[in-house]
Formats: C-alpha cells, sequence, structure tokens
C-alpha cells in the first residue's frame, strides 16, 4: 500500500532550489522565521556531491529545519524521511530527523518523540545519510511514533557545537508502510491507531479506531497485552497475536468471529475466555449461538454465569452455549458447602423457613434436609434481616423448630445467580464432572430452558438442578446421563440425575445410569418420553428405589415409550406441607403407556408402580396403565404395583377412573387388569355365588363395580331346568371388601364372565 499512488497524496517536499521561504528555521508553523534571507542559509546552486543544496550556519544549540508545508500523518501509514548532509567548515555537529505533530485546528500533538536517531558528523567533506521513520502505531523499527497528530512540519535539527557549517541535501519523505503490513490489503492493525500493548495504557479507543477504519478488513491485534478499560465492539473480523486485559464488567464483543476460540486467544485463559464470551453473547454480539469450537475447558471453581455477565438479572432472548467439553480442574472450589441451621416451619406460610440463623452463611441453591423433609427441596431465596429462608417446595412433616441441614453443591455451569432466564439452550456439550462437580443449576425462575444431545459424566452429585421454576416448560433431549455410582448399592446411593419445580417438562430419549433417582418430578404437566434409565446393582434380591419419581399427586403427565430397567415409578404427595386429603384433588392424571419395565435378580415384593400418599383419605382419579411390558429376570415378583403404607393408605372406597389393560406380563405371579373379566362357576346350585378378587385387581383394591356378565352355556336350577333370570350383584362385600356377592332368584349352578372394576369408572 503506498499512499502517494493510492491516494494521490503528497508527502514530498520542494526542493530547495524551489526557494527557501518554505523552509523554517524554527517549528515550521505559520508565522515562524524562513531561511529566505535569514543570513543563517543560503542556497547553493552547485556541489561536488549535491546538485543543489541548503548550507546552514550552526548557531543555535538546536538550529532547525523544517518544511513549512503539512505532511499528512495517516492510521497505518508509515514515511521515511530521508536526508544526505555533510561538514564543509567549523566545529562538528550531531544531525537527525526531526519535526513538529500537528493536530486538528493546528494545535501541537502530544506525541511520543519528534526526533529520531541522531549521527554525529566527523569528517569534512563526508556525505553521512540519515533517515527515520514516522508513523501512528508503536511497531518495532517506527523511531517517531505520532499516534494523535494529523499532519506534521518535517526537517532535521543539527545539535551539539556551534560555528560549524553544514550543507543538505533535498530532504526525501517516501511511503513505507509496505514494510509494516504483512497483507497489505487485508489487514489494519490496532497499533497503527495508537494502541500501545503495555498492559496498563487504556487502548479502547485505538481498538474501535481501528474497527471503524477497517471496512471489512481484518483487525490485527499485533503482540503486546493491551487494556481496554472500556467496552469495545468489533464490526470486523479480528485475529489476536496479542492479548487483552479488562474489568470484569466490561465485555468485548466480536461481531463477524464470535467464537471461543477468538475470546481464549484473546484472553489466554480458558475460564475467563468462557466468561467473557457469556457476556458477549448476552450483550449485542449479533449471534445466536457460542460455538465452544470442541474445546475441553478446565474450570477451576464454578462458572457464575451471572457474575461473569456483571450487569443482567435476567434475560429472555434466544442465546445456545453449543460443542465443546467442561471439566472441574481438582481443588477446594468443588467441596460443597454444608451449613446446621435452626429454623422453623409453620404450614400457614409452606413456602418459607424463618428465625433461620446463620442465614447469611446459607447460598441460595442449597438442598435442605431434615425431618419432614421431602426430597429435592432446594433453597429459592434468602432475607438475611428478615432471617427467613424462601423454599422451592412446602416440607410435608416439618411443622416447629428443628436444626436443617443446608447442602450447596458446585456446579460446571451456575446460573442460580439469575432471577429469570429463558430461552436458553445448552447443545452438544459434555459436562465432565468426573465426580467432582455437578453439572449444571437453573436460574430462579424462566421458561423454555433447552438441553440437548450433552453428556453428563459422573456428577458427583446432581447433573442438572433446579432450586427454584428456572425449569417451567424445561426440555432435556438426547442425553446421556452417567452415575458415578455403578458400583454402589442402589440404597447406598445418593445422586439424582435431575429435579423439577415447576410445570411443563419434557424429558425424551434420554438415557441416565446407576443413580439414586433419575427425575424427581415436582409440578404437572410432564412428557416423559423414550427413555432408558437403569438402577440396578450387583445384590441377589437387591433393592431397587424410584427412578421417576412423582412429588405431587395430581400430575397431568404422561410417561410413553420409555425403557424402565431395574427401578419404578414413584408417585407420592411429599410436596404438600399439609398432605391429608382436603378439597383439593387427589392422585390423579397419569398415563403410563408403551414403556418396557425389567428388573433382574429382585426380591419377589418389587414392584414397578408405587404409590405413596403420605395423608389420610387419598384416592386415584385417573390412571391409565396400557401396552405396557413388565418383565423380570432371574426369579419372580408377586405384581407390578403396590400402595407404600408407611405413611398412609388409600382410600379404596373412593377410586375412580383407572385403566389396566393390554399389558404384558412375564414371570409376575400375580398379572392384573381394571376392568378384570373373572370367570366364576358353581357346580352345585347356589342362590348365592362369591367371586373373590384379591390379587386380581390393581393394587388389591375393593371389587367395587361389576359393568357386564355374560352365561358361559345354560344356567341351571336345582332341578336341572335352564333358567333365564338375572342376577344382582353385591359389590365391596365381605370382611376386606375384595369380594362380589352373585344373588340369583332361586339356586342357581353354571358358570358366568363378569366384568369387574376396583374403580367407578365416572
Amino acid at each position: 500500500m503506498n499512499k502517494a499512488i493510492t491516494d494521490g497524496l503528497v508527502f514530498m517536499p520542494p526542493a530547495f532550489s524551489g526557494g527557501l521561504d518554505v523552509w523554517s528555521s524554527q517549528n515550521g508553523t505559520p508565522g515562524s522565521d524562513t531561511y529566505d534571507g535569514s543570513g543563517n542559509g543560503a542556497f547553493v546552486p552547485a556541489d561536488a556531491n549535491f546538485a543543489g543544496c541548503l548550507e546552514v550556519v550552526k548557531t543555535q544549540s538546536v538550529t532547525k529545519v523544517r518544511y513549512m508545508g503539512e505532511t499528512p500523518i495517516l492510521p497505518g501509514c508509515y514515511l521515511r524521511v530521508t536526508a544526505r548532509v555533510k561538514a564543509v567548515a567549523g566545529a562538528f555537529p550531531a544531525v537527525r530527523i526531526a519535526g513538529w505533530a500537528g493536530q486538528s485546528g493546528g494545535g501541537h500533538a502530544t506525541v511520543d518523540s519528534e526526533t529520531g536517531p541522531s549521527t554525529q558528523l566527523t569528517t569534512y567533506g563526508e556525505v553521512v545519510e540519515i533517515s527515520a521513520i514516522i508513523g501512528t502505531g508503536d511497531r518495532t523499527g517506527v523511531d517517531m511514533i505520532w499516534n494523535g497528530a494529523i499532519y506534521g512540519h518535517i526537517g532535521l535539527d543539527l545539535t551539539g557545537s556551534n560555528g560549524g557549517v553544514i550543507r543538505i541535501d533535498d530532504i526525501q519523505i517516501e511511503d513505507v508502510t509496505n514494510v509494516f503490513i504483512r497483507d497489505m490489503m487485508g489487514v489494519v492493525d490496532v497499533r497503527d491507531y495508537g494502541a500501545i500493548g503495555d498492559g496498563v495504557t487504556n487502548d479502547s479507543a485505538a481498538f474501535e479506531a481501528a474497527d471503524a477504519a477497517a471496512g471489512g478488513r481484518k483487525v490485527l491485534i499485533s503482540e503486546g497485552v493491551y487494556h481496554l478499560a472500556n467496552n469495545v465492539t468489533f464490526q470486523n473480523e479480528v485475529k489476536f497475536e496479542g492479548t487483552i486485559t479488562m474489568p470484569a464488567d466490561r465485555y468485548l464483543i466480536l461481531q463477524r468471529n464470535f467464537d471461543y476460540q477468538t475470546y481464549l486467544d484473546a484472553f489466554a485463559n480458558e475460564e475467563l475466555a468462557l466468561k467473557k464470551s457469556f457476556q458477549a453473547l448476552l450483550n449485542y454480539s449479533d449471534h445466536e449461538s457460542l460455538d465452544l469450537g470442541g474445546r475441553r475447558i478446565g474450570l477451576t471453581e464454578p462458572l457464575d454465569l451471572q457474575a461473569a455477565e456483571g450487569t443482567k438479572t435476567s434475560f429472555a432472548s434466544r442465546r445456545v452455549i453449543r460443542n465443546g467439553q467442561l471439566a472441574p480442574i481438582s481443588g477446594p472450589a468443588w467441596d460443597p458447602d454444608v451449613f446446621a441451621s435452626q429454623g422453623t416451619y409453620s404450614t400457614s406460610t409452606p413456602l418459607t423457613l424463618t428465625n433461620v440463623t446463620g442465614v447469611a452463611n446459607i447460598p441460595v441453591g442449597s438442598l435442605i434436609t431434615g425431618n419432614g423433609v421431602g426430597r429435592e427441596i432446594y433453597v429459592r431465596a434468602k432475607n438475611e434481616a428478615a432471617q427467613t429462608i424462601t423454599l422451592s417446595q412446602p416440607l410435608f412433616d416439618a411443622e416447629g423448630t428443628q436444626v436443617f441441614t443446608f447442602t450447596r453443591f458446585k456446579y460446571l455451569l451456575d446460573f442460580s445467580g439469575f432471577t429469570k432466564i429463558s430461552l436458553f439452550i445448552l447443545s452438544d456439550i459434555e459436562f465432565q464432572c468426573n465426580n467432582m462437580a455437578s453439572g449444571v443449576i437453573l436460574a430462579n425462575s424462566g421458561t423454555a430452558f433447552h438441553v440437548r444431545d450433552c453428556f453428563f459424566t459422573k456428577p458427583s452429585d446432581r447433573a442438572i438442578t433446579s432450586h427454584g421454576s428456572g425449569c417451567q416448560g424445561l426440555m432435556i433431549d438426547r442425553c446421556n446421563i452417567q452415575s458415578s455410582e455403578s458400583t454402589v448399592r442402589v440404597q447406598d446411593r445418593t445422586t439424582i440425575a435431575i429435579n423439577t419445580n415447576a410445570n411443563d417438562l419434557k424429558v425424551r430419549d434420554n438415557r441416565g445410569t446407576y443413580f439414586r433417582h433419575f427425575v424427581v418430578v415436582g409440578g404437572s404437566g410432564s412428557t416423559i418420553v423414550g427413555n432408558h434409565w437403569f438402577q440396578g446393582d450387583e445384590e441377589t434380591d437387591g433393592v431397587r428405589l424410584g427412578g421417576l419419581v412423582f412429588a405431587t399427586s395430581n400430575v397431568k403427565s404422561i410417561v410413553t415409550g420409555n425403557y424402565i430397567d431395574n427401578n419404578f415409578i414413584e408417585w407420592t404427595n411429599e410436596y404438600d406441607a399439609t398432605p391429608d386429603q382436603g378439597s383439593d384433588f387427589s392422585f390423579g392424571g397419569l398415563t403410563i403407556t408403551g414403556n418396557t419395565f425389567t428388573a433382574n435378580d429382585v426380591a419377589r415384593w418389587f414392584n414397578w408402580i408405587v404409590v405413596k400418599p403420605h395423608g389420610s383419605d387419598h384416592f386415584i382419579n385417573g390412571l391409565s396403565v396400557t401396552g405396557n411390558v413388565f418383565r423380570t429376570l432371574n426369579g419372580n415378583i408377586d405384581r407390578i404395583e403396590h400402595v407404600d403404607t408407611t405413611f398412609a393408605d388409600l382410600k379404596y372406597n373412593s377410586m375412580r377412573n383407572i385403566t389396566f389393560t393390554g399389558n404384558v406380563f412375564n414371570a409376575i405371579n400375580e398379572p392384573i387388569e381394571n376392568p378384570r373379566i373373572i370367570t366364576a362357576t358353581e357346580s352345585t346350585a347356589s342362590q348365592t355365588w362369591i367371586i373373590d378378587t384379591d390379587t386380581k385387581l390393581p393394587f388389591r383394591g375393593f371389587a367395587r363395580t361389576v359393568e357386564s356378565y355374560s352365561a358361559n352355556g345354560q344356567l341351571r336350577n336345582s332341578g336341572s331346568t335352564t333358567i333365564y333370570d338375572a342376577p344382582w350383584f353385591d359389590t365391596e362385600y365381605g370382611a376386606d371388601k375384595r369380594e362380589v356377592r352373585v344373588v340369583w332368584r332361586e339356586p342357581t349352578r353354571g358358570s358366568i364372565r363378569c366384568r369387574l372394576r376396583m374403580d367407578n369408572p365416572l
């Protein structure tokens, strides 16, 4: 690039033969003295070495020669000034290229130096060539860095002893930018626009100026450490050879090449690069996703994403982090924080703990455990002044004052500092937790957070945690979630893959292995589809726990197409501060269809569907179990379903809308259906027959309804006469109400088929 050619700029000053009235003996500014008739300088038309030259008598400590014309100084343009001189008489001075830097409006610009290297003359008649390079950037080889100048009065200085007579050939100024610009048409260097790169000087303005001048070319951050004290946005592509420092609350926006690798080049630190690129993702980067480039990023501590952004507490536009690996670097920062504090719980304020001691020490997002506390209850918020804690869910039996334990797990990605995050996506990320860290904790609130095609490998405690309602509409798709507890007995495991509190959960096509629980669901409207979760161990007759846990009673959820392996579906109401059934809905709204249930080496009392009421008078109103396959290996079990009466039993005379049909039972001693067709046969005529449904209906429920009956052949009285009378049916008969009494008008023998139910279908 040569501006004299490309832009028609004139850098070369006129020859001395053109007149000395444009050559100043001072700074060269308008009105300064010239060599035209000054007595200290004269034009020599002929010389043995020079065609024509200026002869100057040195009379001052610094004798100056300056061209009074304004030589333009442009960002990215480098000028070489050359002069040939010789001493002809008197004392020998030193000679150097020099100039006066000007700024807009005619003022004097403050620049690094206005003089070049000095050369001492030592021999009369010897022609000595001196030169210096002037430019705006601090580059190797630049003698006079004129950042901030827009023009100059350029010439030379004579220094040292006075009395010498010096002859000066015509001064040459040429554009040598091509020496410094490696790709003349494609790169703009920030140093050409005043960037210093000393790690201290604020280079923000120079960065912005370089970007403004780039016009589609690449901006080069040359070697050095550049401090940016302000927000900086690049609209052009950037290449980093040097690195950047900047305050945590200032952002660097790369709009053309917005990716993790470029931020890593900029900050030369994996964690800082992730923080600053995430900060930019939420601040006008003009990109909806951050590509980690497949890199493995080591973290020395949990990544507090709200602190990394620094200014926002909520964000609700679609954003994606994708394509990388996150792994903890061993250290104490990953150890869970554990606090024991006394607090008081009242069912009148079911989401609040009061009079909590040491509340300031308890982190938001801590797991709460204690007497009467359900699974996966977290600190959603706290008020230090009021000494209160807001809970993620109510406690089922914790009325009064007790000492609670608060455990804060450490997550690779921690969104909990945000009050709200919506429409955020984590895609194709491997969370290599390595039994040191948990995976992700969501924001306090938000909708449609999406985790897809990710791997959670050996989380120390949790894979995905919601401590509030940030899980509203949570979607988890095609993820592999592998516990670190594969060698631990089921009953001794502590890890949980996923928990939620809000509604509309979607868990689809995932694989989870060896957790204590796969998902603990705290809301309703969930869709659990196409997953495989396995929770077995190597023990014969081993204990199995709930893989899918519904912690509220009326769930409005569907479980379909899953492979449920060595665990069961557990349905509780432990998220109810007053768990006795009142005027609200009891258990209901659950559809379980098209799943494969399997178990091996389990005790006979194992079941795949377990209802566990935490209060009295509960019943089921709406349960459909259809089209599933139930199969055990290495031994039979008695039944597929069960009511856990640890706290209470169900109210069997209130059951409604329960369907168990079309299921396949392999190695199950007592298959069930509802409605169930049962054949009753009496070989001796009797006016009353008894049909026992004890093990044949779900949950060993009461024999509540006879939908229909039909005769298997002729029915005869005691005289062997065919009869055509219909009986009436006395349901909920017997001490345990699991029998139906069939009453005929006269003693009758024969066989009938009855379609019975343990519920009221209406």
